[in-house]
């Protein structure tokens, strides 16, 4: 068995599930007749029969990614140094899988003791990407990582033609220790929110003639905040909140601006986390002020 059959296999064993979703990328074919993602919905077998084909693929550009079809027992965090995973092993939280994406920069995947629901899911990536320095923009119930044993086509990793390869660096498969009484500690801060959102609808709710709530556009079109983002996120954020949005749906709210100039990705949910924050916290305080 080769280097890359090996790994693909192993890889795949680690994860554990009956099917799997392969994501094969390459921005490049975004402007042409050449799709920029290939979907792919196979399992074990089909994946491992189509080894060939995806170094092919591999060879011509595209990045090759997994995720498990449907909801399942896994969290995929991203964006992770040595260090990172290292203190996640000491506080019990060992992968079940490592992939060194490129050099020095790794994903971890954990597998809980049971699947996760959408929501949970989400929430117990966000939780674990905020604790391990992980990468936010990438913390979802659903996110690809990237297979081991092709080759990392990112441009800034290309040096004299030649790629990193996608190296597998552990998989035991096995869920880590603390799975239950984080999954626990998560399900209770969920339902924690969702009273939070009640009781803030309840504390400001008040018939409107149109039946319908302000969007960001409507504080983005007001001279009064002359134009800074960020006073309007933050007057937005607190709005919505104070009206039982989802801050999911806030968070794309604020998302839907150009926010290139915050940093990268990561830096990005930054922003938007901490402005849900400060927005939760001025909320919270007018709440009690109203003895309510």
């Amino acid at each position: 068995m080769d280097r890359t059959n090996e790994a693909v296999t192993r890889q795949i064993v680690a994860m554990g599930g009956d099917v799997f979703e392969i994501g094969l990328y390459k921005p490049e074919g975004a402007g042409n007749s050449e799709p920029p993602m290939i979907p792919r919905t196979w399992d074990m077998q089909a994946v491992l029969r189509a080894i060939p084909w995806l170094r092919f693929q591999n060879r011509n550009g595209r990045n090759i990614y997994i995720r498990p079809r449907g909801e399942h027992s896994l969290s995929l965090i991203d964006d992770l140094t040595a260090a990172s995973i290292e203190r996640m092993k000491a506080d019990g939280f060992h992968p079940a899988l490592v992939v060194e994406t490129s050099p020095g920069n790794f994903q971890a995947w954990l597998k809980h003791s049971r699947r996760l629901s959408k929501e949970l899911g989400t929430a117990v990536a966000r939780a674990l990407a905020q604790e391990y320095d992980g990468d936010l923009g990438a913390a979802d119930w659903r996110h690809f990582g990237r297979l081991a044993g092709f080759t990392n086509r990112k441009e800034k990793y290309e040096a004299d033609g030649l790629f990193p390869f996608v190296m597998l660096r552990q998989a035991n498969g096995l869920p880590y220790p603390e799975a239950d009484r984080f999954i626990a500690q998560i399900e209770q801060q969920l339902d924690r929110d969702r009273r939070e959102r009640e009781r803030r609808r309840a504390a400001v709710a008040r018939p409107r003639a149109s039946g319908e709530l302000r969007g960001i556009d409507s504080f983005r079109a007001n001279p009064t905040y002359a134009g800074d983002g960020t006073r309007i996120d933050l007057a937005y954020a607190i709005y919505a909140l104070a009206h039982g949005v989802p801050d999911a749906q806030i968070d794309t709210a604020i998302r839907s601006r150009d926010l290139t100039h915050k940093g990268n990705e990561k830096r990005q949910a930054q922003y938007v986390e901490r402005t849900l924050r400060k927005a939760a916290a001025i909320v919270d305080r007018g709440s009690r002020a109203l003895g309510r």
